[in-house]
């Protein structure tokens, strides 16, 4: 039987996503380049301004809604009434029915270490000791290697132009959704509003990055309550110390048939042997990811 197809893809034939530019290669021939369009986009919350992000522009609505429910200023009971996009100003207005007013916490900022400057408000850790994630929850390695073949060869702005990290929101060896940016904390804030939106739990949720496992990214997952996160990139000593502080599966260095798992490794069931796992990875597409990955 085959496999419900994603909820939300990404679409590397969009055409207000990249754009067409020349120059020239290494032996100084003409060539054209796909490269990823990147804007500004000023978040309101009801009156209030937030904060100005850089985003590819897609999907602004949930961008805006997870940014919100991340930085804690979007209560898990608040009901959204309206969200307001108006592309030319760059603007996305998110109305609630409660009043709000954050003055004090946005005095407070940390620059995160995310790609195009991720930015926390507040305290980071405010909430974080309270939330405790699933311990039954479990990842199968058939279902790891299932859900990388995937993701690796499915069709991407990540593949097609480099200079963004995605992000994937799988249940057992199933992606759900997959989400694109030039910042992957943007990308995980669009699946966190994507969910919210919709109503989808983070029961039996696996979550799959492009980029580094920072603290930043691991303060996301767990504020969504989502048990597992995995990425085919490297750890910061602080985002696995918040890992193992949260009881967070983190497994990073995920490629090919090898990956680290440095935290949470109780959730982990070896189910198949590595080396019968078929690596199906075209060429080009493994030197479009590996470009993209080191330009991040």
């Amino acid at each position: 039987m085959a496999k419900p197809s994603l909820l939300v893809a990404p679409n590397p034939d969009d055409p207000l996503l990249t754009r067409r530019v020349p120059g020239i290669d290494e032996s100084g021939r003409p060539i054209e380049a796909t490269v990823v369009e990147e804007r500004a986009l000023t978040l309101f919350l009801n009156g209030q301004e937030i904060v100005t992000m850089m985003t590819i522009g897609d999907y602004p609505e949930y961008l805006a809604i997870g940014y919100l429910a991340n930085q804690n200023m979007l209560a898990e009971d608040d009901e959204v009434t309206a969200v307001e996009h108006d592309p030319e100003l760059g603007v996305v207005v998110v109305r609630t029915k409660r009043r709000t007013n954050y003055e004090k916490k946005l005095r407070k900022k940390t620059l995160t270490s995310g790609c195009a400057q991720g930015t926390v408000f507040g305290d980071v850790m405010e909430k974080f000791d309270a939330i405790a994630l699933d311990a039954q929850a479990r990842l199968k390695t058939s279902w790891l290697y299932a859900l990388m073949k995937a993701i690796n060869t499915a069709p991407s702005l990540y593949l097609a132009a480099g200079a963004i990290h995605g992000c994937v929101l799988a249940q057992e060896d199933r992606a759900l959704i997959y989400m694109e940016d030039v910042g992957r904390h943007n990308a995980v804030d669009k699946i966190a509003g994507y969910m919210r939106r919709n109503g989808i739990g983070p029961e039996g949720k696996i979550f799959y990055t492009t980029g580094r496992l920072t603290s930043e990214m691991v303060i996301k997952t767990v504020q969504m309550r989502i048990p597992i996160l995995i990425s085919r990139s490297g750890f910061t000593a602080w985002g696995v110390e918040l890992a193992r502080r949260a009881n967070l599966t983190l497994i990073g260095r995920a490629k090919g048939r090898r990956f680290v798992a440095l935290a949470g490794e109780g959730r982990i069931v070896f189910d198949v042997d590595p080396k019968t796992v078929a690596i199906e990875e075209p060429a080009r597409q493994r030197r479009k990811a590996s470009m993209a990955e080191d330009a991040s």
